[in-house]
């Protein structure tokens, strides 16, 4: 059974030039109306059923009257009209080209009743060979066979082909959380909408596991999702379910040092040499007291293990301020005075209740044990759990926002590294406004600067562990340029500044670097989705999420609003939510 049966309508033209990415056709003048750029395109390939698909890029078309009429005025001017036009096909000829970009392969096997698509391309159309434009039911025909090689066991069905809206559009749900995925589009375009449509599927099976990093509350009404918030200066004696302490134990010695040490104090280095000292000293008393001796044999300074910021502080004042008995009597120790500023550092952020998660956090969370409830909360899918967790940290200070999301993201990292290889749950991050905290110049300021070297590590070495990344920004040529490097699959919704679209052109493969041009012209919620996920780079219409699990991100129509009556705004109150950093 034939895969396409092409009517003379939907001749194209015949190939006049071929390389290993791009196609290019002649084509007659009447023909010129079935070649749109976007349009898919059939070329007969070597083989009894075995045919090219390519999208079409570029059409030209150039007639030769124009040029004969600017460079020769004398010899349609030596002619009446009926000469000129009888004579015509002489000295008048039209050369229209069009250029298509191949994406892929139809074959049918001698035998076989069922045709494939594959990415993969073995033979190249001959000189001469036809193409045909998709349409109608071959366009239909197509779409059902990338649907039903996508669908199956790992699909991920996402919404409508834009080209042929009667298929379903499916991902490939191993690879497009194996190998990390990134949703890019601007303000509007329907981010928010997508990752929402795809925790909604993604929670519909038993045993997934996904973490996503909310930084403005968007996500705090999806039914399906573990809610989780970072404590606030409200929340800090407070008993509700759902609020999270990260206590400062649990931040390694770099992260320690960005959040307290000035680098450009003269005394930077004595301040990082004494404080990690005594943090280590601390951490091993308390092993001792343990008698935990198999992890003080493989202790190291990042080890996460609770200790006592009081007694390191207090040990650290006792330098500060020490005497010692020289020859002729008391004199200044040998870090006198050089402390001051770093103490009053500690001191000041430790006692900032907009640190209180870190500093403030209950005393059962510095017990040695406490990181085994820590790590079920942020991992664990089993019993009662619900398999989506959405960490909400709008309350987190932004000066600190790029160590805690980190720090997130780390410890799930590093308890997935060492769980042994039979028993490792895959588990996959999602990014919201990456660009806050995974920004491409990081190295300039230290606290981002840890953040983004977590995120490289897991976009580096995840796959190996089952961590996957779920990227998402409205500003790409913001984000780190080695995460998204390592993102094998986009989902580029409406994109309109140009380094955003010149970010993704450089991520894409040569051969589809056109496809980069629509981006300005996606409709809301419309995609086009590329990568190892996807059988076809097409545009796709995404689904919406289900009334009741639609996030909080809709844009408000200030026409609209302005036009409505006067309506009562509660500034007091507002005023009062500033002071105490919270909207309970």
């Amino acid at each position: 059974m034939s895969v396409f049966t092409f009517e003379k309508s939907s001749f194209l033209g015949n190939v006049v030039s071929v390389d290993t990415s791009k196609i290019w056709l002649s084509v007659d003048s009447e023909k010129m109306r079935h070649a749109r750029v976007g349009r898919l395109v059939a070329l007969k390939a070597p083989g009894l059923e075995n045919w090219l698909i390519a999208i079409v890029e570029r059409i030209v078309k150039t007639s030769f009257e124009t040029e004969i009429e600017e460079d020769y005025p004398d010899i349609k001017e030596n002619l009446t009209e009926t000469e000129f036009a009888s004579d015509a096909d002489d000295f008048i000829s039209e050369d229209n080209k069009v250029k298509v970009a191949l994406l892929g392969a139809v074959k049918t096997e001698p035998g076989d009743k069922i045709s494939s698509f594959s990415r993969s391309i073995i033979f190249f159309p001959d000189i001469e060979s036809e193409c045909y434009a998709l349409e109608g039911k071959n366009l239909e025909n197509l779409m059902g066979i990338i649907s039903r090689g996508a669908k199956g066991e790992h699909a991920l069905d996402i919404g409508t082909y834009t080209l042929g809206e009667n298929a379903r559009a499916y991902l490939d749900g191993n690879k497009f959380f194996q190998r990390h995925a990134a949703l890019l589009g601007s303000t509007g375009s329907g981010k928010s909408w997508t990752v929402a449509t795809i925790l909604e599927k993604a929670a519909k099976l038993p045993t997934a596991n996904i973490v996503l990093f909310d930084l403005h509350g968007e996500y705090k009404n999806l039914e399906y999702a573990t809610q989780l918030r970072v404590a606030g200066p409200d929340d800090l004696n407070s008993k509700e379910t759902g609020v999270i302490y990260l206590p400062y134990w649990l931040l390694n010695s770099e992260e320690l040092q960005s959040f307290f040490v000035d680098r450009s104090e003269f005394s930077a280095h004595n301040q990082v040499m004494v404080f990690q000292d005594e943090v280590v000293k601390n951490k091993k008393n308390l092993l001792r007291e343990l008698k935990k001796n198999e992890v003080l044999n493989s202790f190291t300074v990042n080890s996460p293990v609770p200790f006592s910021l009081d007694e390191v502080v207090a040990e650290i004042k006792r330098l500060n301020e020490e005497m010692i008995q020289g020859v002729r009597g008391l004199k200044q120790g040998r870090f006198f005075g050089q402390f001051s500023r770093f103490i009053a550092r500690l001191d000041s952020k430790s006692n900032d209740k907009r640190y209180g998660f870190l500093f403030q956090a209950p005393e059962k969370l510095h017990d040695y044990k406490a990181l085994y409830d820590i790590a079920d909360m942020l991992m664990g899918f089993k019993g009662d759990k619900k398999q989506i967790k959405v960490i909400d940290f709008s309350e987190v200070p932004s000066d600190v926002l790029p160590i805690i999301v980190g720090l997130v993201a780390r410890i799930i990292f590093q308890i997935q590294f060492w769980t042994e290889n039979k028993k490792r749950q895959p588990i996959a991050l999602v990014c919201d406004e990456a660009h806050l905290y995974l920004p491409k110049k990081g190295d300039s300021n230290p606290i981002e600067k840890r953040a983004v070297e977590n995120f490289e590590r897991i976009a580096k070495e995840g796959r190996k562990y089952g961590v996957g990344l779920l990227v998402i920004s409205q500003r790409p040529s913001d984000v780190s340029s080695t995460i998204l490097s390592q993102c094998n699959n986009f989902i580029a919704l409406r994109l309109t500044n140009a380094k955003d679209q010149t970010v993704v052109k450089d991520l894409m493969p040569d051969s589809l670097e056109s496809f980069v041009e629509i981006l300005p012209i996606l409709d809301i919620g419309e995609a086009l989705i590329v990568g190892d996920a996807v059988l076809l780079p097409t545009r796709v219409k995404m689904d919406k999420p289900s009334e009741g699990n639609r996030p909080l991100s809709e844009t408000i129509d200030f026409w609209d609003e302005w036009s409505e009556k006067e309506k009562e705004t509660d500034l007091i109150k507002a005023v009062e939510n500033m002071r105490k950093q919270s909207r309970r």
